[in-house]
């Protein structure tokens, strides 16, 4: 994951881009960083390693000897960034968010074709996806052109900011729109971010949202040129309104929280349980249990609450045991709220199951009589592989695949257990909540949940649910057509 925040100003970017990025520090863990054109037309640049320290307390010693009107900044969890590069087109500098599943392919047709030459970084341990990226806008006559071709060819997603060596800021939304660009607008300043809810307290009102693989110059006037239409396919990641989106943001003009509220009360509409609270894993589930209780007409409670000052997002670790230290570390409960209590508990998503298991486990511990727990979107089934959400090393890290698997065994069909009214659904249903010692377990259904976000099924990417993506040529994984071909 990651985000991205470009700002152009008369008066100086410094302190919008310091806290517009830093309003984007709830997507990644690794890396941030800042690149800036300053007044005599070179570049300013710094990266910090924010893995133990957020990005506001590593840049807060860079932000009295930066200067310019222009800059770009990135919260990543790839490679360090942004990159300030020199070429044909003139120096630029530029910062990318996203997932290039054809990495090496694209490497590999660099070497062979442009003679080019990649770094290694020795920080994340490979040639990043910015650094390729880069290199690919050089082989073209023009950064549109490169932009363009980029778009073309990246399998996966990519959204990109650029600097070019005249301080004209840059801003393309991914191909598909898989990730959202907010534009905002205020007196002689423009700001380009991911997280809309970074525009109020900057003083910005929203102008609009880019289209999908939209490509705009942007000037501190109020100018917004479009230099790449926006394509007529748009896939906007369904998962922003379920987990990692922030709950003030709007994406397409719908606001994460309020989508969450609805989620919440469509579970409710679903579900009998007889419960004395309805209560949210924190942070996410919160939201969604709010809108639960209000629909049930039951109280809400909160069992858990979560300490954050030290510690990452808990999906976000590679290492099985990092990532079950951190969950247990963040969640501390409050035994008068769960003893004796039969409570319903809504989260975002089921990926492994480890977490949760060992949530329900304690929860017995403390009294608990009887755990219901409602996700708030559709079993995952299919690995991510357009904005790398999940930090999963294989598909059998999902608790889904491994159920199949087990029961089918490698070459099973996997699209019949995304039918909530099927037979080999049902039996995955109770296979995750016989093993995580749940009383019950129900999943959100995906028309419920396109219906709660607000937009059309078809502007949505639900791959990891239904297995179904509008840039999938030659078919779909759930299409009964295809039978999987594009897995």
């Amino acid at each position: 994951m990651g985000g991205l925040c470009g700002v152009t100003s008369k008066a100086g970017c410094i302190t919008d881009l310091f806290f517009g990025t830093d309003y984007h520090s709830h997507l990644g863990t690794h890396r941030g960083g800042l690149a800036v054109f300053s007044d005599d037309g070179t570049f300013q640049r710094s990266i910090h390693n924010i893995q133990n320290a957020p990005f506001r307390s590593k840049f807060e010693h860079d932000f009295g000897k930066f200067s310019g009107k222009t800059g770009i900044g990135v919260i990543s969890d790839t490679d360090p960034q942004p990159l300030v590069m020199c070429s044909h087109l003139g120096m630029f500098a530029i910062a990318t968010v996203g997932y290039i599943e054809n990495i090496d392919e694209l490497k590999s047709e660099l070497f062979n074709k442009n003679a080019a030459q990649l770094q290694f970084s020795t920080t994340s341990g490979m040639v990043g996806p910015t650094e390729v990226v880069s290199a690919l806008i050089a082989t073209r006559s023009s950064i549109v052109d490169g932009v363009r071709f980029v778009q073309e060819k990246v399998r996966g997603s990519c959204t990109i900011l650029i600097i070019d060596d005249k301080g004209v800021l840059y801003a393309a939304r991914d191909r598909y729109g898989r990730t959202p660009i907010v534009i905002g607008v205020k007196e002689n300043a423009m700001i380009a971010v991911q997280e809309s809810c970074a525009l109020a307290n900057l003083g910005y009102s929203h102008l609009r949202d880019l289209g999908p693989g939209e490509m705009v110059a942007m000037s501190p006037d109020g100018t917004l040129e479009t230099l790449i239409e926006p394509g007529d396919k748009m896939a906007i990641c369904a998962f922003l309104w379920v987990y990692y989106g922030f709950p003030a943001s709007s994406y397409e003009g719908r606001n994460v929280e309020m989508a969450r509220y609805r989620c919440g009360a469509a579970l409710a509409k679903r579900d009998d349980a007889k419960v004395d609270a309805a209560c949210g894993i924190p942070d996410s589930g919160t939201s969604h249990a709010l809108g639960y209780a209000h629909e049930a007409g039951v109280k809400f409670a909160r069992p858990f609450v979560k300490y954050t000052p030290t510690w990452a997002r808990s999906f976000m670790p590679q290492d099985q045991r990092q990532r079950e230290h951190v969950a247990a570390m963040k969640l501390l409960p409050v035994p008068g709220l769960i003893k004796d209590k039969k409570l319903v508990f809504c989260d975002d998503s089921i990926v492994r199951g480890t977490q949760l298991g060992k949530q329900a486990a304690r929860l017995y511990s403390y009294g608990c009589l009887e755990t219901h727990m409602r996700i708030a979107c559709p079993p995952l089934v299919y690995p991510c592989r357009f904005i790398n959400f999940s930090r999963s090393k294989s598909e059998y890290d999902l608790i889904t695949r491994r159920y199949i698997r087990g029961h089918e065994g490698e070459n099973a069909d996997v699209a019949k257990y995304t039918d909530p009214e099927g037979e080999p659904y049902k039996a995955m249903v109770e296979f995750i909540r016989e093993k995580l010692n749940l009383t019950s377990l129900r999943f959100q259904h995906l028309d419920d949940l396109v219906k709660a976000i607000g937009l059309p099924e078809e502007k949505l990417c639900t791959y990891c649910w239904s297995g179904r993506d509008v840039s999938m040529e030659g078919g779909c994984a759930n299409c009964p057509h295809c039978k999987g071909k594009a897995e």
